[in-house]
């Protein structure tokens, strides 16, 4: 029987300068999952027909340089298909735009950050409820991870909870659900991308932070990147057991 793929959802190319140094997202959560698991890429971006929900074991829904408050058709489809997905319970993990896209979808607020935009390796706090969260639990409280982001979830959707925050973001993880959780920031990035981030945005950076101690920062992320090894276990225990009850 053919093994149910973990879907990788694209959500738009890097800028072409960045794509050049250290590739796009698909590439990145590959090499952080250390091709490991079956993975599929679906581009909605590119027109790409999402998957159906019942043939997938989970779903990562990636970063992008769009703004969820566009409103693309290819994000509200997206959006649909999310829902649908939490509808069918499968797993399902939301980074940066993929995190706004899934409080959005499910009643939340999102926009521009009143308090700013966050970029570079940053502390990530875990509160209370996060110490059982089966994603989070054995974390330390006080862990670092990569942001590169303007846009932030403002409100939380119903019943979601929020587990963890930054110094500019309140929302930096949120649980909607025992299969659905998303993160603002990055666990699949490695120093060379977050990197290659900062410096294609320099000129800009400059304006209002050291870009050399942005660089300098940039260190693995540990801690981060097991919040993403631990939903790829989830997803595996969770379709072994699927399989086990047939």
């Amino acid at each position: 029987m053919a093994v149910r793929p973990l879907v990788i959802v694209h959500m738009g190319y890097p800028p072409a300068d960045i794509r050049v140094r250290v590739g796009d997202q698909p590439q990145w959560f590959r090499q952080a999952l250390d091709q490991k698991e079956e993975l599929h890429v679906v581009r909605p971006f590119l027109g790409e027909a999402l998957p159906d929900v019942r043939a997938i074991r989970g779903a990562v829904i990636s970063g992008s340089w769009a703004m969820v408050t566009e409103r693309e058709g290819w994000s509200e489809r997206t959006a649909d298909w999310l829902l649908a997905l939490m509808a069918q319970e499968t797993p399902l993990l939301g980074v940066c735009y993929g995190h706004q896209l899934m409080a959005d979808a499910l009643g939340g607020t999102v926009d521009y950050n009143p308090r700013g935009s966050e970029t570079g390796c940053q502390a990530v706090v875990l509160n209370e409820a996060a110490q059982s969260d089966p994603l989070l639990e054995g974390l330390p409280a006080h862990f670092h991870a990569f942001l590169s982001h303007a846009q932030s979830v403002l409100a939380l959707p119903p019943g979601a909870t929020a587990l963890g925050a930054s110094e500019l973001d309140a929302m930096q993880i949120i649980r909607y659900s025992p299969r659905a959780l998303s993160v603002q920031f990055h666990p699949e990035f490695t120093p060379q991308i977050m990197r290659a981030i900062i410096e294609s945005r320099s000129e800009r950076l400059a304006e209002d932070v050291d870009v050399a101690r942005l660089l300098a920062d940039c260190v693995p992320t540990p801690q981060a990147l097991s919040i993403l090894e631990r939903f790829a276990a989830f997803c595996r225990q969770t379709e072994a057991l699927r399989e086990s009850v047939k």
